[in-house]
């Protein structure tokens, strides 16, 4: 027998009335600490040595994708923008926790300038299509959330050409050149990142569910 339109598919295979879901949309202490532990997480695993793969501009390969398409498949569209949104800012404050130990606003005049501008943008993106699985097909997520994945990978690519091609000076077959060499890699962040989240959802299953 279907569910009816006032209930909601959960990770648990159980129902939810609409009514529960709209009671939880104010953060509390819980959600404030999923957003510092993030941000958190990003800039620890911008600590991590960047891999430099000799592409025309040197932008290095980075762990911050993987970090940011987590976020946004366990916390949904506003934690995962405020957690992606904090750690963004405050890099452009002049915190050194971007790739390489560097910060300040003069990185939006550099080659990265449009990767780090589609961190908050595949947050945003990446986490209203997971609210939408976790809630209305969770049986296809595996799936869903490669292909949301994916979403949020085209995003930063695109991002990430039109920012070398403006900062770096590059035409437009050459900017495509630098960026294609990261796409195996962000694929398979993009993979690591659906397992986890898929983990973590079956063992909280109220993690995203009431959002």
């Amino acid at each position: 027998m279907n569910p009816s339109p006032a209930e909601l598919e959960t990770p648990e295979g159980l129902n939810t009335p609409v009514a529960s879901v709209k009671k939880r949309r104010r953060w509390g202490a819980q959600d404030l600490s999923l957003i510092a532990v993030f941000a958190a997480l990003l800039v620890v695993v911008a600590v991590v040595p960047p891999i430099q793969i000799g592409n025309l501009l040197s932008v290095p390969l980075t762990l911050q994708t993987l970090v940011v398409t987590l976020s946004a498949l366990l916390l949904g569209v506003s934690r995962s923008f405020a957690a992606v949104g904090l750690y963004v800012l405050l890099g452009l404050v002049g915190l050194p926790i971007f790739a390489g130990f560097r910060g300040g606003i003069g990185l939006l005049a550099g080659p990265t300038a449009g990767y780090i501008i589609a961190f908050p943008l595949m947050a945003l993106a990446v986490g209203a299509l997971a609210t939408l699985i976790v809630r209305r097909a969770w049986r296809l997520a595996p799936l869903l959330f490669v292909l949301a994945g994916i979403i949020g990978l085209l995003i930063s690519h695109l991002l990430g050409i039109i920012g070398m091609m403006i900062n770096g000076k590059l035409p437009l077959d050459k900017a495509i050149a630098a960026d294609v060499i990261f796409v195996p890699g962000d694929l398979v962040k993009i993979v690591l990142a659906t397992v986890l989240a898929l983990a973590l959802h079956r063992a909280f299953p109220r993690l995203l569910r009431d959002r």
